[in-house]
């Protein structure tokens, strides 16, 4: 009885422990197999060779300028390895950045509407490249450079001029002749900023440059101009995509002037290079603060500066190609038959990369003869703290030049910085540092750059030729007098150009009173 009571109490505890060990089992199947297929699943994406099932259902087929499909992009990978073609300097073809079609991002007649930007520049390859190719990227497809200084030497001329979409005008005496005899020097609106120096004589400059700009995208059949500098930036926010040419084609058709706030760049080092690529903060314009947050940051925000803003505040402007359309500054744009309807854009904005280096104020000042003495000053530049950095620029030492303008420009303290990113008055903007950087990794610059010194490089005695009448100086512009007021219009619409403004100032909360809201 003893055995038989003992071998029957023993079997529930043999059967409890096959129910256990088959419970853990069933848990380790149960926790392994989706871990193996996920892994399994990984490598294969990883590997490229499955597709998203959810990209064929989706029905937002937007894309940026030069993307293409995931199909597309392999059959072109598999071209490119078969072939055994490689780009110059090493660089595939086939990048893994979504924008790139080609390095010189040939693809004018696809785009619409046709945008084309217009600058008077002087400045290198490691500025203009960026900035074309930046803009190429959210959608322009024509760009029209005059272009002097450095801009007009054979290596980056001959460069610029082999970018299809590229227009460069040199500054030769033949444009300056043709420049004084246009229009604009038998008129009002302009007639402030004559036969004045330095950034009077750039702003005169870039008016007549833009007149010239219209004609040409008239031609050519464009559909939006923009003026913009080389250390500027459109940052077309608000869109389903990226892209400029997104946020014009859904502007209504009545509209003849799109409106774009400036945001200033707010350097946090005082060692940058390449501003586009290091500088990711900016102050935000007064058109897109609340006005209590603007006026009660005021002081926080000016650092003991003399305005908001470093320099300008009135932001840029985009209008459309029509008839009897002019400049009307180097920030606006009128029409001789009739007052323009303007939009003022609550997002989108351009980002102006304004003091970003230590050596602006050193290059500034080298390209000005006027005499650092404040009443001076005021017969050069337009705006307080060009005037104040010119005077330091030219009666300091290294030491203190570099002592001021990590004062005035750099900032440092950590602690401002947060409160003003919280208000809102201080933001981060990183989508074009990523795509310029993303160019650049792709051998963007260096392929137009190697490109184009291999094509002309059988062309060099033509090239200096060339080169020598683009340096010809010629003052006849600056040297032509009004001898008469010839007017075809009424003075209804010669509205004085719109000169660089800075932001609004504490003085402005006496003339509107405060909200309530």
């Amino acid at each position: 009885m003893a055995g038989l009571y003992s071998s029957s109490s023993s079997k529930p505890s043999v059967s409890s422990s096959s129910s256990t060990s088959s419970s853990s089992r069933l848990i380790l199947l149960v926790t392994l197999l989706p871990l193996s297929l996920a892994c399994f699943a990984f490598v294969l994406q990883w590997r490229g060779g499955l597709d998203d099932p959810v990209a064929h259902w989706s029905t937002d087929h937007h894309e940026f300028p030069g993307m293409v499909s995931t199909q597309e992009k392999r059959s072109s990978r598999r071209s490119v390895s078969d072939s055994g073609c490689v780009d110059l300097l090493g660089q595939s073809r086939a990048p893994s950045f979504p924008y790139f079609r080609d390095w010189n991002f040939d693809y004018q007649s696809d785009l619409k509407p046709r945008i084309c930007i217009t600058t008077s520049t002087s400045a290198g390859l490691e500025q203009t490249l960026p900035w074309i190719f930046f803009h190429k990227v959210i959608g322009v497809s024509t760009f029209y450079l005059f272009v002097e200084g450095k801009a007009a030497s054979p290596n980056v001329s001959r460069v610029l001029e082999t970018i299809p979409g590229v227009k460069v005008i040199h500054r030769t005496k033949e444009l300056e002749e043709r420049q004084a005899k246009s229009r604009i020097w038998n008129e009002t609106w302009l007639a402030s900023f004559f036969y004045k120096p330095c950034n009077y004589e750039l702003f005169v400059k870039q008016s007549l440059n833009m007149e010239m700009a219209i004609t040409m995208a008239q031609d050519s059949g464009m559909e939006w101009i923009i003026h913009l500098d080389t250390d500027e930036l459109i940052h077309p926010s608000g869109t389903h995509e990226y892209s400029l040419r997104k946020l014009l084609g859904n502007v209504s058709a009545n509209v003849d002037i799109v409106i774009f706030p400036n945001y200033e760049s707010s350097v946090e080092r005082d060692d940058i290079r390449e501003p586009f690529s290091e500088v990711s903060m900016f102050k935000k314009n007064y058109d897109h603060l609340p006005r209590d947050v603007y006026f009660g940051s005021y002081k926080d925000a000016t650092r003991g500066n003399p305005n908001y803003f470093l320099t300008y505040g009135n932001g840029k402007s985009a209008a459309r190609v029509q008839a009897h359309l002019r400049p009307n500054g180097a920030h606006r744009w009128h029409n001789y038959r009739k007052s323009p309807n303007e939009v003022k854009l609550e997002e989108a904005a351009v980002l102006h990369y304004t003091y970003t280096r230590f050596s602006d104020l050193t290059s500034r000042r080298d390209r000005c003869g006027c005499k650092p003495t404040k009443v001076d000053v005021k017969r050069c530049f337009m705006l307080e703290f060009d005037r104040a950095a010119f005077i330091i620029a030219s009666t300091a030492s290294s030491e203190e030049m570099l002592q001021w303008y990590r004062e005035h420009v750099v900032w440092a303290d950590e602690k401002l910085k947060l409160k003003l990113l919280r208000k809102g008055i201080l933001t981060r903007i990183y989508a074009p540092m990523v795509i310029i950087q993303e160019l650049r990794e792709a051998g963007v610059f260096s392929s137009v750059v190697t490109a184009a010194h291999m094509s002309l490089s059988n062309k060099s005695s033509t090239a200096a030729s060339t080169s020598s009448v683009t340096r010809e100086s010629s003052q006849a512009t600056g040297r032509r007098r009004v001898l008469e007021f010839h007017l075809d219009l009424g003075g209804e619409y010669q509205t004085s150009a719109v000169p660089p403004l800075s932001p609004p100032g504490l003085e402005a909360t006496h003339l509107k009173p405060q909200s309530d809201t």
